[in-house]
């Protein structure tokens, strides 16, 4: 016979874990659906390697839920430095007082703090059948290959780029005080993460290549992969040595065409999916999370946990910031991959131009702390 619960959230990543701890939190039932292991692998599933780039929004949410990584397993980003193709440059500094302009989490050290939350969560039910569960609301949490969306009538509107983001991790000679790096170089996108804690030395990589480029990179012996990481970034992150496997995932921009309907709503991946140039996934999801709950917990007395109008001010909500995000991203990726001469001076220049413009640095440097 199955049980009742309030909610039922599909998936066991990041975004699902999160939210079940919200609805505890306002003592609600819920039920995390946990996938059988020959079923679409979710977010949890995804390489170790990754790094998790957080705003202060996210880290505020964690720090509620009590399960923020401390150092040396989340690392403070003091500033960020970018290079265009042909000479283009940008710093970026948060404004004094207001503190670091993200951090780097460990996946495992946070994947860790949340099973370690949700083992004193009671009213969160771990379960492997959805026969077992009877709900008056579900959240899909699946991630970008979610199998529930189709079930719910949902189209996924996708755009490939034709390109894979290559992940490992780098040891540097030298300390990386915190400080990010990203090339653009003709289409390719490299960021050195920094991880280790303040005064670390090392970096996560993620570099997005071609399909072609990309199987050629992971085919090489991890001597020659530091190569071609340390000819791409020359030494401005120091002389650096491989440490890790190189793992790789497909990149594209994609957004269910609704997000909620009756008794169900997407959150994270499984709603919508950005170019990571910008590390924004996690923080996206993590803000359909806060959103979801919030409207959830201010709903009318009356009114169902499955009702539709009461999901569709979660997706307004929200829409609106992803579209912005993916925008910004596609347009960058979009206007470095092109190989035309003129638009790459144009683009170069452009950043040069606003390097030197202290007040648009800074405005920029809020938008991605928040």
């Amino acid at each position: 016979m199955a049980q009742s619960f309030d909610v039922c959230i599909r998936g066991d990543g990041m975004v699902a874990r999160c939210l079940a701890l919200l609805l505890a939190r306002d003592r609600l039932r819920v039920a995390l659906y946990r996938p059988p292991a020959s079923a679409a692998p979710t977010e949890a599933a995804q390489a170790d390697v990754r790094a998790y780039a957080l705003n202060r929004a996210s880290r505020e949410l964690l720090t509620t839920l009590r399960v923020w990584p401390e150092s040396p397993l989340s690392t403070p980003m003091t500033g960020m430095q970018v290079w265009g193709d042909d000479g283009g440059r940008l710093d970026f500094a948060p404004p004094e007082g207001l503190g670091q302009m993200a951090w780097l989490v460990e996946v495992p050290a946070l994947e860790s703090q949340l099973a370690q939350a949700l083992h004193f969560a009671p009213e969160v039910h771990t379960v492997t059948d959805l026969a077992d569960v009877k709900a008056a609301l579900t959240v899909v949490c699946e991630g970008p290959s979610s199998r529930s969306r189709s079930e719910f009538g949902v189209q996924w509107m996708v755009k490939p780029y034709g390109q894979k983001a290559l992940a490992a991790r780098l040891i540097s000679s030298a300390e990386h005080g915190g400080v990010a790096r990203q090339w653009f170089q003709g289409g390719d996108i490299l960021a050195l993460l920094p991880m280790g804690g303040a005064g670390g030395r090392e970096l996560a990589l993620v570099w997005s290549v071609s399909h072609a480029h990309a199987a050629q990179l992971q085919a090489l012996p991890a001597e020659e992969f530091t190569q071609a990481v340390q000819a791409a970034v020359g030494l401005e992150a120091g002389h650096l040595q491989l440490s890790s496997p190189v793992m790789a995932w497909p990149l594209a921009l994609g957004e269910a065409e609704r997000w909620v309907g009756p008794g169900w709503a997407l959150a994270g991946d499984a709603a919508h999916t950005v170019h990571p140039l910008a590390g924004q996934g996690l923080n996206l999801g993590l803000a359909d999370v806060r959103v979801l709950a919030q409207v959830l917990q201010e709903r009318e007395y009356w009114r169902a946990l499955g009702d539709e109008k009461l999901l569709r001010r979660y997706e307004r909500a929200r829409r609106a910031d992803v579209r912005a995000m993916g925008l910004v991203t596609d347009g960058l990726q979009g206007l470095f991959s092109h190989s035309d001469a003129r638009l790459q001076a144009l683009r170069n220049w452009g950043m040069s131009a606003l390097g030197r413009n202290r007040f648009a640095t800074a405005w920029l440097t809020r938008q991605a702390m928040d």
